[in-house]
């Protein structure tokens, strides 16, 4: 089976969230069980450099306000996956982030950018690009992609299997209704419909309209999107897809996260051997200049720092996490004013509070090596990875019970730690007394070596790896 994967990211090369995590593990997963897959990038200045053995495809345009488009085809450096690249420098030779332009705002032409992804997507399913090879199945991976459906959609001699994943439904790719004269898409009557919402175009809109399947990151997310509550306004048209939605669980990459091999932390350490985490947090406290307290209990954030993912609640509880003898470190960057209370709480307890603005990856990985908790206090999260990579590394995540934090965190009660079933801390009020109330509970039981020790295994012996996942991503394909 031929499977075009459709995204603006992956990780290593361009990176904002999880979904770079995603694109860059599934379809290498799906290529071990033996489908043919590639993937469809743009050409944004880190992908030219790093796909290699980039070869011209074929040379087109002008179209979308680019004189000429390139299509490449290379290589991915790490798993050696076919690529291809639209090479395109009018809309993609930009530095810094994807989607925003140095003031910090979207560019202006960014449905243009992000619908010519979706349109070299549906013309690749045509057979129309590259003579060689034509997608069975085009995979579009969030709003960016999302267009793709559209325009398969509506050439109506493709029979191209589509499928749509959600990565987050809060971003909709809302642009200005007449922006669709740019776009090559019928618009009115039904298709009007199917690409309007409230007076504007979504790109997401059309991709839950269009694609054959739609599936979310986790199967508690799947349920949650057909609620007002998390919905977005599109909770009424998920309903009317319910029998085409489905949820299927994230994996992570575990030859990128494993504590045994991984060499951006400072020692190497198992399940039946803890010590070397020990010595990754000793060495984290060093490097955050805290105070080298083993019996310290070290709490981490690692995190786009919004509301969404509820640092607030972090900052509000912080005096409790303080009082019961904790240090905190936040590694990520987001809103401004959630920065700025985090700046200055590490200015008010700098023995005990360190903030990083900005992602870093090996900082990433040495944080969650080294802290004994890790907080994800979401208001929503479609699947989280964070607290899947906190797992294996014997950091206990203590989150909201929502979205795919749900569907992997069993919380610490006396029944499951009975049971030997818990791996982590739950509560679910989005609230900071809630958040509160819960750390104090965690620090109880970090006060009982034996039965932290107990929960660490537990979390580090369970498995998510992208197999399993795989494995229900080719059968979703195959039944279409």
């Amino acid at each position: 089976m031929r499977v075009l994967h459709v995204a603006v990211e992956i990780y290593p090369l361009v990176k904002t969230g999880g979904l770079a995590d995603v694109v860059a593990a599934l379809p290498v997963a799906l290529a071990e069980r033996g489908l043919d897959v590639r993937v469809l990038l743009p050409g944004l200045p880190a992908v030219l450099d790093g796909v290699v053995d980039l070869k011209r495809v074929i040379r087109l345009g002008p179209a979308f306000g680019a004189a000429v488009i390139t299509l490449r085809l290379g290589r991915l450096p790490d798993s050696g996956l076919l690529a291809y690249v639209i090479d395109t420098p009018f809309l993609y030779r930009r530095d810094g982030n994807p989607y925003l332009a140095p003031d910090g705002r979207d560019w202006r032409d960014n449905h243009r950018r992000f619908a010519l992804l979706g349109w070299i997507a549906a013309h690749l399913a045509a057979g129309e690009l590259d003579r060689d090879w034509q997608p069975e199945v085009v995979h579009a991976h969030d709003w960016h992609a999302g267009l793709a459906p559209a325009y398969i959609a509506q050439n109506p001699a493709l029979s191209t299997a589509t499928v749509f994943t959600i990565h987050n439904l809060a971003f909709r790719g809302l642009f200005p209704l007449d922006h669709h004269t740019d776009l090559g898409l019928l618009i009115s009557g039904a298709n009007q419909s199917a690409l309007e919402f409230h007076g504007q175009l979504s790109f997401m809109k059309a991709a839950l309209v269009h694609a054959k399947r739609v599936n979310a990151v986790s199967p508690t997310y799947a349920r949650e999107i057909c609620t007002p509550e998390f919905g977005w306004g599109l909770d009424g048209l998920l309903r009317d897809r319910g029998a085409d939605l489905s949820g299927i669980l994230n994996g992570v990459d575990y030859s990128v996260w494993d504590p045994g091999s991984d060499r951006a932390i400072h020692a190497n350490y198992t399940a039946g051997d803890l010590g070397g985490k020990k010595a990754c947090k000793a060495s984290l406290q060093a490097e955050l200049g805290f105070s080298g307290r083993a019996n310290a209990p070290l709490f981490a954030v690692v995190s786009r720092l919004t509301a969404q993912k509820g640092m607030d609640l972090v900052l509000g509880a912080l005096p409790t996490l303080l009082a019961g003898g904790g240090q905190l470190v936040v590694v990520g960057s987001g809103e401004a004013d959630i920065e700025a209370a985090f700046r200055a709480a590490a200015t008010a307890h700098p023995q005990a509070v360190s903030v990083h603005l900005g992602y870093d990856d090996a900082l990433s990985h040495r944080v969650i090596a080294g802290a004994d908790i890790l907080l994800v206090p979401s208001r929503f999260e479609p699947c989280g990875l964070t607290q899947l990579y906190a797992l294996r590394y014997g950091t206990l995540p203590l989150v909201r019970r929502v979205g795919g934090l749900a569907d992997t965190v069993i919380d610490a009660t006396p029944e499951h730690l009975k049971a030997g079933s818990a791996n982590g801390f739950v509560f679910d009020d989005a609230g900071s007394r809630a958040l509160a109330t819960r750390i104090g509970e965690a620090l109880a039981l970090y006060r009982d070596p034996s039965a932290w020790l107990q929960v660490q295994r537990r979390g580090m012996a369970q498995d998510f790896s992208w197999a399993d996942s795989a494995v229900r991503y080719e059968a979703l394909y195959r039944s279409i």
